[in-house]
């Protein structure tokens, strides 16, 4: 059996939504873009798969676009604090399996738990805590927090890690990290290397673990 295309809706096309439509289609999946603005519609008509201009706190509009059918509902609405928390409560009354929202600030977010939204997105948040990462320590390349406690971070391997095996490293047993992948480049990329995978100058290293460890991991061996 084929596996299928997943399909997302995406409610709200401000600066966020526009950006995760246009990222979305771009790696394959198709997606419905919902928004009562008639231009940002028209706009994103030619992109997604579908445009639907429409007030998302309207049910009986939604189940005309088939809203149940979809494997995500991203609602990215995050000026208008009380439609978005709307729009999220009718879509768990309406069974939707996976509901994620964009929250504007930790009361938003407060309440957006309490109602059972399923991942609650702060991508201004997000992407100042990655650039603090960045710009505190010039040898991590990427910062990815995956929960509150547990963080990916692509660490690139300076002199004191040039030439060591991955088992003299020890990340696991001295940090309690796990390097998960080597990049050397863009097309030469290592998955769950082996202890005798020796790093060389300028690797980039894709260690997961608890915040407090990676911390520890980067002061000391980076």
């Amino acid at each position: 059996m084929l596996n299928q295309k997943k399909e997302f809706v995406v409610i709200g096309l401000g600066r966020f939504g526009s950006s995760l439509c246009m990222e979305l289609t771009d790696i394959g999946i198709e997606v419905v873009a919902i928004d009562k603005d008639p231009e940002k519609v028209g706009e994103f008509s030619s992109i997604v798969s579908h445009a639907v201009e429409l007030d998302a706190v309207d049910e009986e509009g939604l189940n005309s676009v088939g809203i149940r059918n979809f494997d995500c509902v991203v609602v990215s609405i995050g000026e208008d604090i009380q439609a978005s928390i709307l729009i999220t409560l009718i879509l768990k009354e309406m069974g939707i399996k996976q509901v994620w929202v964009k929250a504007r600030n930790h009361y938003h977010q407060k309440v957006l738990e309490k109602i059972g939204a399923d991942r609650i997105i702060h991508p201004e948040r997000d992407m100042a805590r990655r650039i603090a990462h960045h710009i505190g320590n010039d040898k991590v390349t990427d910062y990815i927090e995956i929960s509150k406690s547990y963080s990916i971070v692509e660490i690139m391997a300076s002199d004191k890690l040039a030439g060591k095996t991955l088992g003299e490293l020890d990340a696991f047993d001295k940090y309690h990290c796990k390097i998960v992948a080597i990049k050397k480049n863009e097309d030469d990329v290592s998955v769950m290397p082996s202890l005798n995978t020796r790093i060389d100058l300028n690797d980039i290293l894709v260690t997961i673990g608890k915040n407090k460890n990676l911390d520890k991991f980067e002061e000391e061996r980076v």
